[in-house]
């Protein structure tokens, strides 16, 4: 998508529909969309993602440098660092939701939500049959964003085929595509995934 007003139009309708899944409580998440230039569509800082607004989506650098005044994301550079490792990526989508958040506190230690056996494991690149695992990056949660976007770097770009989303333990998860809805369907199917995965641990007793 080259042009900012429709990229910025693009926004706004994504960012309604995954609040209205529950994906987007109080002004949580943050949505981007690289523009042909290569600067960056993303959400101000502070906005609600289910009453957005055109006005409420401004422009960065690609090294996440405000173009037009406003205050980006706080986690901007997560962004940017995405569209860096992987040149296909068009729009990234950064959702919150309850299953995510208390699985990745509950797996404690550990360096990836690993997910095996769903049939919406095809969603992910290279994968043509429910019968295998993938291991999606988990990294512990930081307010220090270059620290952060510098211990994913490696993560992502040792990856061969590279999954198009990690999580932030006890925050969110981090998805991409090559277009915004690409994106948001991967949303969907992780966040369904990871749903999936803490009613199964639940099931084995492992509560925590």
């Amino acid at each position: 998508m080259t042009d900012f007003a429709a990229a910025a139009s693009a926004i706004v309708e994504t960012g309604r529909r995954l609040d209205g899944r529950g994906l987007a409580p109080a002004t949580a998440g943050n949505y981007s969309v690289l523009l042909g230039d290569g600067s960056i569509a993303i959400t101000v800082s502070g906005a609600h993602k289910g009453r957005l607004t055109a006005g409420e989506v401004m422009r960065v650098s690609a090294e996440g440098v405000p173009l037009d005044g406003n205050r980006p994301s706080a986690e901007t550079l997560l962004h940017c660092l995405v569209y860096a490792v992987d040149p296909g990526a068009g729009a990234v989508l950064h959702t919150h939701s309850v299953a995510g958040t208390v699985l990745s506190r509950g797996l404690a230690g550990a360096d990836a939500i690993v997910l095996s056996g769903y049939e919406l494991l095809k969603i992910f690149p290279g994968t043509g049959t429910h019968d295998t695992s993938i291991a999606m990056p988990l990294v512990e949660n930081s307010q220090d964003m270059p620290a952060l976007a510098a211990r994913l770097r490696p993560l992502l770009a040792g990856q061969s085929p590279l999954l198009p989303a990690f999580y932030i333990a006890g925050h969110g998860l981090y998805a991409w595509g090559p277009t915004i809805a690409a994106a948001e369907n991967v949303v969907e199917a992780c966040e369904f995934l990871i749903a999936c995965e803490w009613e199964a641990m639940k099931l084995r007793g492992v509560t925590g």
